[in-house]
């Protein structure tokens, strides 16, 4: 008897033994599709970006050096290469563990670098893509554009719906494109995500209030795509990137700038541009107060030292 009841003890423990195998292979299978996955995603997505002339020398993640990204929102449609009409700059910097933030508001007047003509900043990128949007961002903020995030405006359905919603803090009520939204903590699916961030005539603020809304709208797809552990909601994210996402970062670039930088995050500085609403031509721009912009150009140049 006593020999039998050690045979099932060793038997029992074989099975515990085998379940917590196929458990360990299981998640190791799982997490070597995930990484595989997101590099070559990421691989798939890369757009190039000239080295800024207004770095001296190669920065180096290794050494925890500041670091600059320009995000730029892109409401490309079929047949229409868009504006950006969301252009983000931050610096992070991983020494002070701080990042500073700047919206540049859409209708800024200023030079198009490469065209030498005065517009609004976000033609720059209707004129010449990318390369053209950061020249002319870095000869208006006088700092180097390191890396790029370039999102297309209409990925927020897509992102939002493969999250299964987001929840977004709004300061004020307001309908916009057939969708009511309240105040205070609301959910937004895909299409009332993407209403919420275009909405700019009824808010108080203007298009800064309309950047406002779409950082939420980012800060709620970071929040729960924090959460996600299914491997097919991994999947259809993925693709959503690979469709609507182009960046200068490459996998190891992000991988380091995630691990290495993360604590950045603990003090974000969010800079305003003032200015006045004016028009030329009756069209209408938005002329940067000088005082303003030096304020913002100095505490950002001291960021990336």
């Amino acid at each position: 008897m006593r020999a039998e009841r050690k045979r099932k003890k060793k038997k029992v423990l074989l099975t515990i033994v085998t379940i917590i195998g196929l458990l360990v292979l299981s998640s190791g299978g799982y997490v070597y599709y995930l990484w595989h996955k997101a590099a070559s995603t990421v691989a798939s997505i890369q757009e190039d970006l000239k080295k800024s002339d207004k770095r001296d020398t190669d920065i180096d993640l290794g050494k925890k050096d500041p670091i600059s990204v320009l995000i730029m929102g892109v409401d490309e449609r079929k047949n229409d290469k868009g504006r950006a009409d969301t252009m983000i700059y931050m610096t992070v910097n991983p020494k002070t563990n701080t990042t500073e933030m700047v919206s540049i508001p859409r209708d800024t007047y200023t030079k198009i670098s490469g065209k030498g003509t005065m517009d609004k900043i976000n033609h720059s990128y209707a004129f010449g893509g990318t390369q053209m949007a950061a020249d002319t961002v870095e000869d208006l903020l006088d700092v180097p554009v390191d890396y790029f995030v370039k999102v297309n405006m209409e990925s927020f359905k897509d992102t939002v719906d493969t999250l299964g919603g987001i929840t977004v803090n709004s300061t004020f009520a307001f309908n916009y494109d057939g969708h009511s939204f309240g105040t205070g903590n609301i959910s937004l699916n895909g299409e009332e995500a993407l209403a919420y961030t275009r909405m700019r005539k009824e808010d108080p603020r203007g298009d800064f209030g309309r950047q406002q809304r779409q950082r939420q709208v980012i800060e709620g797809i970071i929040s729960k795509g924090a959460n996600i552990s299914s491997v097919t909601k991994f999947g259809d994210m993925f693709k959503v990137i690979e469709n609507n996402m182009k960046t200068n970062m490459s996998f190891d670039d992000m991988w380091t700038v995630m691990t290495d930088y993360k604590n950045a995050r603990s003090k974000v500085t969010q800079h305003e541009l003032k200015g006045t609403g004016t028009r030329i031509n009756n069209i209408y721009y938005y002329k940067l107060d000088e005082a303003s912009l030096a304020s913002v150009k100095k505490e950002l140049k001291e960021s990336l030292k």
